[in-house]
Parts: C-alpha cells; structure tokens; sequence
C-alpha cells in the first residue's frame, strides 16, 4: 500500500479531537485503521504501536483492524524522517488478505534498524484463520528507503505440528565496534508448546534468518525483548510462564548459543479495574554504557491494592538491582499505573542517562468500562532513574468501551513504546474518542515532550531547640502549643517531616562494638510525630513529650527527616537538646 502523508495534526487533549496548529508536546495522530469491512476486524481500531528512531527518523508499526478473538487485519506503519514534525503512514504488504498476501490476520509488531545494512525492519507473527487462530509463522518486511515503502514478509521460522507462535521482538546491533555489528536478533514464544523462548539471528539486514535456538536448560514465557549491548553482547528479559517472575537470557556469541535465564525480579500484580487487557510484560531497553533497564507494572508497595510502574537495571544481564517505584505519585494515591513503555536515550549512560516512560493510568478507580478514566502520562528521568521529574499527562480520559473489545479484555496494547530523537523522548501510544456512527475511534498518537527536570529532594535546614535545657510540661501532646522548647527550622518546599527522638547513653564491655570498657552512643526512642511543612520558615513547641510519656533526664537528639514519597529520599537533620529534673537550674 502507498503510504500517505500525515497532513494534520491532531491532537488528542480531553478526549476530544481538534484539528490544527498544535504545540509541539502535544500528541499527533499518526496511524489509523483504514478498513471498513466487518470481515476485517473492529473498526476503527489501530492498537499496541512499537517504535525505533534512528538518527531523525522513527519508525512505529501497529495492528489496524483488530479482530475481538485474536489478532489484526493487517499491521500499519508511520515514518517521520524530520524527528516527528511530519508523518507518513501506510500498512504492509503481502501479510494479510487486507494487504495483498495469503494470511487471515497478523498480530505484534515490533521495529528495528540495522544501520550496517541500512534496513528498517518490522517483525509481526502471521495469523491462520478461525476457529484455530494459530501463530503459522514470524515475519519480517525490511525497508532500504528510510520507511518509506516496504517488501513484501520475509519468513524468519514456519510452525509445524502442535506449534503456535506469539508475542514476537526485534532487535539490531547498533554498535560498529562490535564483533556482532549488524546482527538482529529476532525472539518469539511457541504458545502451542507451553510458551518455549526461540530466537533467530540474521547477519544480512533480515533477508536470510539463521536455525531456530533457544536458551540453554529450555524457558518458557512470554513478552521476551532483547536488547544489544555495545560490546555485542544480547539480554533478553521476558516475563516467565506463569507469569511470576521476570527473568532474562543472553548471548555472547551474536546469536550461536543462548544462556540458561536468570530471575530479574518476583512480579506482584494487580488485577485493574474496567476490563482492561493489562498483564506485567516488560518493556527493556539499553543505554549507551550497556546498562540494561527493565520495567514493567507491579503491586509490591502498594499492598497490591493498585500497581506503580517499577524499573531494575543491570550492567551484564545477570545481576540486577532491586526493583523500585518510580514515583509518579505517592503510594497512597490509590492511582493505578500499567502497561509501560520505556525509552532510553542511546547517546547518553551511567548517572547521566536520560530515561523516558510513558504509562497508562487509571485516577478515579474502583470504577468500571464504562466509568474508568484511562489516561497516558509520561514520566522522565535525567540521572538513570535516581531522580524522576513531575508526570506530565498526555492523553485521556477515555472510556475501556472506546477501545477494542478483545477476549482479555479491553485493549490499547500489550505494550507502547517511547523512542528518542536528538536527546527529545517520542511515546507513541494508542488512545481513543467517544465512538460515532456504530465505529469505534481508536488510533496511534506520537508526542514529544519535554524534558523535565526531576523533582529535587525536599530540604531541611537550621533546626534548633530552643532553650536547649528544659523540663517537660506535666501534660500535652508532643507538638501541643503550651510550655516547653521552641524548635524552628527551614523546608525548600512544603511537605511531611517526621521527628524522632535518640538519648544518648553509655555502655560498658560486651555492649560496645568493640568491646571496650565503655562507649557512648545514641538509642532511638519509640515513638515519633509528623507535621506538615509549609516552604520557608517552620517552628513548633515541643513539651518534652513522646506519646505523652515525659522523657527522663539526659542529653537527647532531635531528628527531622523529610518525607514525601513522590520525591527522592532527601537527608535528616539533628539537634540536641537536654531534659533536666525539677531540682536542675535552668
């Protein structure tokens, strides 16, 4: 099919579409569903775009034409060759009946780019016909234009007997350095043999693929996306078959052997609310160091009653950090976050990489498909994911009944995709309008936000205790306004603090560490307050009083330590104080 130029921007704000000049953050439509006939799927439906950029151009590819019981019509491209200015957009051919070729459907389409050879790849899994709907075979269409126009489907491996392929992945060697320069890696799932992992190499831009391989020991799961290190080196990180673990495999030797997997992290997942298709698929990618960052959505902090979005990161593909929150809003916000898709700038590493994720959410939950508020926000980190900025919202509200209906559920995608160009993030995302007409309204946006800067630590400074001598009242809360000392101290910004308190005691023999014949140090009292900081100046009276037990005499140290779970922990500050008995002179 002739691809056509993306004349309009459209932005997608509220949920109501409006034509015309738009800012630049704002979502562009760049891929819709151009079929109307009911033998080819709901429309209008264009779901679960994936993208790669490469220099100024990036490539996204999706389904259009979703069918409710698997799969799509056919599988659409958009290009833009100036960095998301402009678009063009067009489907492939020679899949699908829809698009010239001899299958029923085809389903999860993902992108490439192998710069040796100068080809933009888009891999998809060509789907039989009902009742069966069978994985028959992986596929590739190269481009050698830039994505401008496409070939027909080169076969990457056929299913025989009982096999039933899905959930296929691509990925090129960027790297010139590297001994394996030029090599894709193509992965998929055999769902018909119990979720097997395969792969395939290709060392000629995806015209001939290599025998079909897997890890060592045999894996099973689904979700699999490999990514390539500069020195050649590939991880693929996938969610395991029962769908509790994410764990990962590599290769060392461009392709002609894969290791056993290794457990990335445990997976704690909560069902979302309004019928959406949602699972913990993970979406990974690579900076320009080698460190391998992998995110996915997961209940563990919020006590499962709603997921955040979490990331774990390794330098090698076996040993991985602890999963953490990114905090896009405080844990007991009770917003549910799900199906990230994130991006890594490949220019930059280490504690200077630029992260960008987009996600869905839901902010008004419990609610059902016709009340939930399904938006997509965007998140950016500028130091490898210490520190994140403020989430910006970039589509939504839409209803789970604007988006196509599927066996599992609702369905924007089992995954989007953000790509970066010239240092500036591009999420590319499905979102919706209220339906018209009998059709649904469902399409591929782009946007290109900017960078924010992550939210800074919120400060504390100056505390003191004023008189530092002092007797406790005989009553009164800790922080009940009457009699006691003055504490005073300075926040950056408004927030939580909590104060604890620690007394200063001495210790003989085995009680030091190391023993000694005696030692002083500081115990922590049980008990603690919080108060809301307003910016700038802060002060209290404080009666000498933890949970309304008076403390004894002796040298104590005040703790102030701010707290605000949607920024970075920040660092406490002390003073000391002393509690003097009734016969002590001030």
């Amino acid at each position: 099919m002739r691809p056509r130029l993306v004349a309009l921007a459209i932005a997608l704000t509220g949920g109501v579409l409006a034509t015309g000049p738009v800012a630049a953050a704002a979502p562009v439509r760049i891929g819709t569903d151009p079929y109307a006939s009911a033998e080819t799927g709901v429309h209008h439906t264009a779901v679960e775009p994936d993208s790669f950029a490469a220099g100024r151009t990036i490539v996204a590819a999706f389904q259009i034409g979703r069918y409710e019981d698997g799969g799509a019509a056919n599988v659409g491209f958009a290009t833009s060759t100036n960095a998301g200015a402009t678009w063009t957009q067009g489907a492939l051919p020679g899949i699908t009946v829809a698009g010239g070729g001899p299958n029923a459907r085809v389903t999860d389409a993902a992108v490439a780019y192998d710069p040796k050879h100068k080809v933009w790849l888009i891999e998809s899994t060509a789907l039989d016909d009902p009742p069966s709907i069978r994985g028959n075979s992986v596929v590739v269409n190269r481009s050698t234009d830039g994505g401008a126009s496409w070939s027909g489907p080169v076969t990457v491996a056929a299913a025989t007997g009982a096999s039933d392929f899905d959930k296929n992945w691509i990925a090129c060697d960027q790297t010139p350095s590297s001994p394996h320069y030029g090599n894709c890696y193509a992965q998929w799932d055999d769902y018909g043999n119990g979720g097997q992992l395969l792969m395939s190499t290709s060392t000629d831009g995806g015209k001939t693929w290599g025998s079909v391989k897997g890890p060592a020991n045999g894996a099973f799961g689904l979700g699999g996306q490999p990514v390539v290190q500069p020195g050649g080196k590939v991880v693929v990180p996938y969610e395991t078959a029962d769908e509790t673990a994410i764990a990962a495999f590599r290769s060392t030797n461009g392709g002609a052997s894969w290791t056993a997997p290794t457990i990335v992290s445990g997976i704690y997942h909560n069902t979302v609310a309004g019928e959406m298709r949602v699972g913990p698929l993970p979406s990974a990618e690579v900076d320009r160091s080698g460190r391998v960052y992998v995110t996915w959505e997961d209940c563990r902090f919020r006590g499962c009653g709603t997921n955040d979005i979490v990331i774990a990161s390794s330098a090698d593909g076996v040993n991985w950090t602890d999963a953490g929150r990114v905090p896009i809003d405080p844990v007991a916000s009770g917003i549910e976050h799900f199906v990230p898709g994130l991006g890594v700038d490949r220019t930059t590493s280490g504690g200077g990489a630029r992260l960008g994720l987009a996600y869905h959410f839901i902010d008004n939950g419990p609610c059902s498909k016709d009340t939930c508020a399904v938006r997509i926000g965007f998140i950016n980190s500028l130091d490898g994911g210490r520190t994140w900025s403020r989430p910006a919202h970039l589509a939504g509200p839409m209803r789970p009944v604007w988006l196509a209906p599927t066996s599992q559920g609702y369905m924007s995608g089992d995954y989007i995709s953000t790509s970066f160009v010239s240092g500036l993030p591009h999420p590319v995302f499905a979102a919706a309008t209220a339906p018209s007409g009998g059709a649904l309204h469902e399409a591929i946006y782009a946007a290109s936000p900017a960078m924010r800067q992550p939210r800074p630590a919120r400060t504390l400074r100056n505390l003191s205790v004023k008189p530092f001598r002092f007797r406790p009242t005989r009553s009164g809360a800790s922080t009940a306004a009457v009699r006691g000392a003055r504490v005073s101290y300075k926040a950056s910004a408004r927030g939580p603090t909590r104060f604890s308190v620690s007394r200063r005691v001495t210790r003989h023999g085995d009680r030091c560490d190391p023993p000694r014949d005696t030692c002083r140090t500081w115990v922590g009292l049980r008990g603690s307050f919080s108060r809301e900081d307003a910016r700038g100046a802060n002060s209290f009276r404080f009666t000498g009083r933890i949970q309304g037990v008076a403390l004894e005499p002796g040298l104590y140290r005040l703790r102030a330590e701010p707290r605000d779970e949607s920024r970075p922990a920040a660092t406490p500050i002390h003073a000391r104080f002393r509690i003097v008995s009734e016969g002590d002179a001030r």
